[in-house]
């Protein structure tokens, strides 16, 4: 038994890391290959979980070949467009101008209703409305207005808003993290100050955030209840 919780743990350790190696993607939109591989790569360390009797190493070299391969794979698709082509396809228009080009629906199989419920996903409920609208290659639709039906945008009122500045986490949960209080150009000096001007401490502390400016934002601990 124990041996049993020994493998399924090193085959999830192992499955974990693969997907990390794999890129980011992969627990995103994912490409046809990024599929398969994840698909693959499931399906091989599930086989040694179930059956004791498989040697461990039966399911570790093939996910570790597969592994191999994606990556070796990846690297050929950012350098060749061929390849990039070839296992990632290519953008397809699906309207042009306001024109829906129905050969283009039916090489991508993709239906009118299909087609629909991607527009009013992106808050676009006539059809009218759009100028373009085209199929990336993981699926997404990218849906482009015609500009009088486009939200109107700061530069087009005439609004100058200010510069926006990323805030660091500095506490999370009573953690303090050095690094990101040194990215902001703090330290536990400048920090002790701003909690006791606060009247509370690192501990009491849900959330804190600074930004370039010197904005702070705090947020306290709840009290259990």
């Amino acid at each position: 038994m124990i041996l049993s919780y020994l493998r399924t743990a090193l085959l999830y350790l192992v499955l974990v890391l693969s997907i990390r190696l794999m890129g980011k993607r992969q627990i995103g939109q994912m490409e046809a290959s990024e599929f398969v591989v994840t698909m693959l790569v499931a399906n091989l360390a599930s086989i040694p979980m179930q059956d004791g009797a498989i040697p461990l190493y039966s399911g570790l070299v093939p996910i570790l070949t597969v592994l191999g391969l994606e990556l070796t794979l990846s690297g050929g698709i950012m350098r060749s467009v061929f390849l990039r082509r070839l296992f990632c396809g290519k953008p397809v228009i699906l309207i042009d101008n306001g024109k829906i080009l129905q050969d283009n629906l039916a090489k991508t199989r993709v239906t009118l209703d299909e087609l629909m419920s991607h527009l009013r996903q992106k808050d676009v409920m006539d059809v009218a409305q759009v100028q373009f609208a085209i199929l990336e290659t993981d699926g997404n639709l990218s849906v482009f207005p015609y500009p009088a039906h486009r939200p109107a945008s700061a530069e087009d009122a005439g609004i100058h808003p200010k510069d926006q500045h990323l805030p660091v986490c500095i506490i999370e949960d009573g953690f303090l993290s050095r690094e990101n209080l040194q990215k902001a150009g703090k330290d536990e000096r400048w920090l002790r100050r701003i909690l006791r001007e606060k009247g509370t401490s690192q501990q009491e502390t849900f959330l804190m955030t600074v930004d370039e400016t010197d904005q702070i934002y705090w947020l306290g601990k709840e009290e259990a209840t």
